[in-house]
């Protein structure tokens, strides 16, 4: 599958594919929701199936805690 979100247009598949990390799920498609921020050691990103997941993800960010 083509990711019509991809400015690469890289060939996706669930393999592939970033996982959720609320649930663990391959992330694919619209609806997909992505979190990055600035760490000491770079850039640090999760990606999530959804707003739901997003909202049940223990947040990482060191601002967050």
């Amino acid at each position: 599958m083509v990711d019509p979100t991809s400015d690469l247009e890289e060939d996706v598949n669930e393999e592939s594919a970033p996982r959720c990390g609320a649930c663990g799920a391959p992330v694919l498609g619209f609806g997909r929701r992505t979190v990055t921020w600035v760490a000491d050691d770079g850039i640090e990103h999760r990606h999530f199936c959804n707003d739901e997941c997003r909202r049940d993800w223990n947040d990482e960010r060191p601002a967050a805690r």
